[in-house]
């Protein structure tokens, strides 16, 4: 599943290619590709018209402010005036800025036309990314209810140290599956969590109440510095992930341990292992995180 800094990366390439395009029209291949509440033809009668003024990312969840006619904005908020178009990838969704005639992909669920016979296609093999469409004047964590559930961003000041440090002291689950909980801290996923633990020497399998001060203030400052370095590299592409040029992220050939099960760690020599926590894989050095 695409994570943070995938995520990211798509939306800083939309911004780039879509900001300020007018959505003309669109297909809708796969009705269940639209979340409720709107049926897909009221989605597409919403979009129509639409110009896209910016793109944001919250957590894993993208999210285009839209206005009439407008020009592009400014500024890091998300005007409640505009109706937003949201989108979350899950486990492989795509969004590509293609020329209209490219051949329609096997897995194409929804086709956003733009100017200049241009398109904003939504491919999704899995068929498990959703796309909403949300009025004005309302909050979009009532439309897409996963928004409200989110915790912090990683790089923004509400996750400071003690707000960290009580979210881990209140529960007794390995900090591995802890980091995987979008309530503590939005958009970690099970790539970045393992790159992270190996970056703060802290064992996958600790339990979080366990943690000391240490750990959680390197753990902490290990999150932003891995997702950081993700963000820079374009990403991790590990299965379906790519750019919304079709261009592969490049995280994936320096990470420290994730997907390097059998091979030697590259601080000690060590050879990484893999083991399976609350049902997901989990990559470590076992002698770096003793």
């Amino acid at each position: 599943m695409p994570e943070l800094p995938e995520v990211e990366t798509v939306c800083r390439g939309l911004n780039q290619l879509t900001q300020g395009k007018v959505i003309l029209g669109g297909d809708v291949l796969r009705d269940s590709t639209i979340a409720h509440p709107f049926p897909v033809g009221e989605f597409l009668t919403g979009l129509k018209g639409m110009t896209i003024c910016r793109w944001y990312r919250r957590g894993k969840y993208l999210l285009a402010a839209l206005k009439t006619g407008m020009n592009p904005e400014k500024g890091e908020i998300i005007f409640p005036e505009s109706p937003l178009l949201g989108v979350h990838l899950r486990m492989t969704g795509q969004l590509l800025v293609l020329p209209q005639d490219t051949p329609l992909q096997k897995h194409a669920r929804v086709r956003l036309f733009l100017p200049d016979n241009q398109e904003l296609r939504f491919v999704d093999q899995r068929c498990f990314g959703q796309m909403w469409l949300v009025p004005p004047q309302t909050d979009a964590g009532a439309i897409i209810s996963g928004l409200a559930q989110l915790g912090p961003e990683p790089f923004s000041e509400d996750f400071s140290l003690e707000y960290f440090t009580k979210k881990l002291q209140r529960t007794r689950r390995p900090v591995k599956t802890a980091l995987l909980d979008q309530s503590i801290v939005a958009g970690v996923g099970n790539i970045y969590a393992d790159e992270a633990l190996f970056l703060a020497k802290v064992p996958p399998t600790k339990i979080c109440s366990d943690l000391n001060p240490q750990e959680i203030e390197r753990l902490r400052l290990a999150i932003i510095e891995v997702l950081g370095k993700a963000i820079e590299a374009g990403g991790s592409t590990i299965r379906n992930y790519v750019s919304v040029k079709g261009v592969n992220g490049n995280y994936a050939g320096m990470a420290w341990v994730y997907n390097r099960a059998g091979q030697p760690c590259r601080v000690c020599s060590t050879t990484v292992e893999k083991i399976r926590l609350a049902g997901r894989s989990c990559h470590f050095c076992p002698r770096c995180q003793m």
